[in-house]
């Protein structure tokens, strides 16, 4: 293959963490953004729910748990115990992306990085996560309502875990014990 078209390379004129650090702010961005959208112009808070198409709505809801709403925070202590260990994940996938030398993983770290730093605005600014998006089919709601931030999570935890059984790394040369 030739070099200049592969990911894991220089090839693309940035490096794998800078990719990473750039899709991360853009990731934080677009969800702070939405969440700004549908509380103000929308008045999402106001009006609950707005079907956007048969399978669709935007729907308001203030998550003061984790993923579905798991280990609801009901006092200000558990808030701020959600947002700090929210923070240390956040400070983890951090410290890999900047150690990262793969390009596709360093995407997949700048999207769950950004996530969770976006998830941790909410908390620390509201109180509470900001999810909004439903996907539904009739009644049945196979997803939580969820955020930007949520869905960058769930699909750079998806992106390195396919590529981890998708793609194997090159064995290291054996070395020769003859001598």
């Amino acid at each position: 293959m030739d070099p200049s078209l592969r990911w894991d390379d220089g090839g693309l004129g940035m490096s794998g963490q800078r990719i990473g650090w750039i899709v991360a702010i853009l990731t934080l961005a677009f969800d702070q953004l939405a969440k700004w959208f549908v509380t103000g112009p929308l008045r999402l808070m106001e009006v609950n729910s707005i079907e956007i198409l048969p399978i669709f709505r935007l729907q308001w809801v203030a998550n003061h748990g984790v993923s579905m709403g798991f280990l609801t925070a009901s006092s200000n202590a558990q808030r701020w115990a959600l947002a700090l260990g929210t923070a240390v994940i956040a400070a983890f996938v951090a410290v890999w992306l900047a150690r990262e030398t793969r390009k596709p993983d360093s995407i997949a770290l700048g999207m769950i990085l950004g996530g969770a730093l976006g998830n941790i605005v909410d908390r620390v600014r509201l109180g509470y996560v900001t999810d909004f998006l439903n996907l539904h089919f009739g009644a049945w709601s196979p997803f939580y309502v969820f955020n930007i931030a949520d869905a960058g999570i769930s699909v750079g935890v998806a992106l390195l875990v396919l590529r981890a059984f998708v793609t194997r790394d090159a064995p290291a040369p054996a070395e020769n014990k003859d001598g």
